[in-house]
């Protein structure tokens, strides 16, 4: 590496402003900042993001697993909950005992996060439970989101870590509660047609995401606009 790549990684670094409004965002705060007191010295928040990754991972398998052995439907919410321990803990952990690392810890958590979404929806994709068109679709709603999120948090200065009330701790649990329903009912009728559980539910969420990708990149643009006036 370069000496200018190095003083350019070693230069003065400005954190944006974190934002969670979600529902449960008081609640979590709490319980995080309860665990983060009692965590050991010996495990750090490095462990605690691998933690996290290798849960998604292993959610991802389950569902691969899911359809030639129903019962690692369930098995996934025991990963949902790991990962919601490792992942939301690993930042709240660095606070409290003062070891943050701002870059770094924003570029490892959400490549994390990247690639935690291509395993689980690949593994749902891979299992038939969903369709491969509306896991895509999921994907592709998660990336673009995440994307406006960081460009938002380097033009704006504020880092969005919900949208509206949804947060990733709300969508576990409505991801979880979702595999409760598909083990014991995988069918469901919409407008007279029958269709996979899966794939009512994240055609929907596909149609959120697009809605509220839309709304946050106007409001966006607009505040940018706004700000650098010709």
């Amino acid at each position: 590496m370069s000496a200018q790549s190095i003083s350019t990684i070693t230069a003065p670094f400005r954190n944006a402003e974190r934002m969670q409004q979600s529902l449960l965002a008081p609640l979590e705060r709490r319980a995080l900042g309860w665990l983060a007191a009692r965590i050991p010295s010996r495990i750090g928040p490095d462990h605690l993001t691998l933690l996290g990754f290798l849960a998604l991972a292993l959610a991802g398998a389950s569902y691969a697993l899911a359809s030639r052995w129903p019962p690692a439907l369930l098995m996934v919410n025991i990963w949902l909950a790991v990962n919601w321990f490792g992942d939301s803990l690993d930042g709240t952990l660095a606070r409290y005992r003062q070891q943050q690392r701002p870059r770094y810890g924003f570029y490892v958590d959400h490549i994390v996060d990247s690639f935690g979404a291509l395993f689980v929806l690949g593994g749902l994709a891979y299992s038939g439970l969903m369709t491969e068109r509306v896991a895509l679709a999921l994907l592709i709603g998660f990336l673009l989101l995440s994307i406006d999120s960081y460009l938002a948090a380097y033009t704006l200065g504020r880092f969005n870590l919900s949208f509206g009330i949804f947060s990733p701790t709300e969508l576990r649990i409505l991801l979880a509660l979702g595999n409760i329903v598909f083990f014991w009912k995988p069918q469901v009728t919409v407008f007279g047609v029958r269709a996979s559980l899966f794939d009512v539910g994240g055609s929907v969420g596909a149609i959120c995401m697009g809605a509220v990708l839309i709304v946050s990149v106007a409001r966006n643009t607009r505040a940018l606009y706004q700000a650098e006036k010709l």
